[in-house]
């Protein structure tokens, strides 16, 4: 028998699935978990015994004690799963991305503003104390102003054959250089490496230029020797890294490095030492479920909404083409019902 404050169902119970189911069991108000596989009830039983399991995804959304969906489903099916709990009136949680169209994105988005429900999309960074306390960084004048951002997320982990690395690892970085730089790039570049599947990408390098002449740069693989999760943002006065496989004693360091000149006018590096920065040791997982619950409560927008998911699965998109046509993408021709070559460039306030 599920208690008033038992709400939440989780739609998906596999490799990430278990996460969301362990984080909102831990949170009190897990409902029901909802999977197909056979291997999953039998591993759910075990672990939560008293809690619900179905395998029809209609039972979830016919169930009025049900008030919230948390998605962890393939992401080809994920706009569809949104709009059925958004029409039945039910707080949406989908895992990134969002889904694989950035206009079926936008649409979503529309969706739950104009039925007045929550949906919130699991880019998990965003609740991590190092990439808050980052945020506040640059927000303060701290690093001065951003030059630029480069990240880093490699392994030797899990190999896919339905999705490239791209679609896989770096959601989670665009979302953070968006987010930090406050601003969505002019234009994207990107290159992949095929190496074990022909038709599936296990290295990208994409580049993010912008109007305000930042840059960004993320490089994504499942081929490396070791696991690299480095986010580094260098600013005019100091550079700060966050680096997510370190100590959290370790993980967010700030380097006072400075340049000076000389009487000839010849730039000297000044190097200093790393002042690593203290956080509140807190499960990113464990803060984004708790955020979505709290946006339920009080109705107010999740810090990563449909609008800012949408952004990224824009960026996803132009650099999915730019490696398809080995060409930069320009983001602003994009929504135009105009053609704009990639060479020109347009000024600001011209309108054609």
């Amino acid at each position: 028998m599920s208690k008033p404050d038992q709400f939440v169902a989780v739609v998906g119970a596999g490799y990430w699935g278990k996460n969301l189911v362990r984080s909102f069991h831990r949170l009190g108000v897990l409902h029901t978990i909802c999977d197909g596989a056979e291997e999953s009830r039998v591993k759910m039983n075990d672990l939560y015994p008293e809690v619900p399991f179905v395998d029809d995804y209609q039972s979830i959304l016919d169930n009025p004690q049900i008030r919230a969906v948390s998605l962890a489903t393939p992401a080809v099916v994920h706009a569809e799963m949104a709009r059925q709990a958004i029409l039945a009136g039910k707080d949406v949680l989908v895992e990134k991305p969002i889904c694989l169209d950035d206009k079926e994105a936008a649409e979503l988005h529309a969706l739950a503003l104009e039925h007045k429900r929550i949906l919130m999309v699991g880019h998990l960074l965003w609740y991590h104390p190092g990439v808050l306390k980052l945020k506040s960084l640059i927000q303060n004048g701290d690093l001065g102003a951003v030059r630029y951002i480069y990240s880093n997320r490699l392994n030797m982990g899990k190999l896919r054959i339905h999705e490239n690395v791209l679609w896989s690892f770096a959601p989670h970085d665009i979302s953070v250089v968006l987010g930090l730089l406050e601003e969505t790039p002019s234009s994207v570049f990107c290159q992949g490496g095929n190496f074990l599947n022909p038709q599936i990408a296990d290295t990208t390098t994409s580049t993010l230029e912008f109007a305000s002449g930042q840059r960004a740069h993320i490089f994504v693989s499942w081929l490396h020797p070791f696991k690299e999760q480095k986010l580094v943002v260098v600013g005019e006065r100091q550079m700060v890294v966050f680096d997510d496989t370190a100590p959290w004693s370790e993980k967010l360091s700030l380097y006072p490095h400075s340049v000076e000149y000389t009487v000839n006018d010849f730039p000297v590096a000044v190097k200093g030492e790393p002042v690593f920065i203290p956080l509140e040791e807190r499960e990113p997982l464990l803060s984004e479920c708790d955020h979505f619950l709290e946006c339920i409560k009080t109705r107010e927008t999740p810090r990563t909404d449909g609008a800012e998911a949408t952004a990224v699965l824009r960026v996803l998109n132009a650099c999915e083409k730019s490696m398809a046509t080995k060409a930069p993408v320009n983001l602003k021709s994009e929504d135009c019902d105009y053609f704009v070559h990639e060479t020109s460039i347009i000024d600001e306030g011209v309108s054609i």
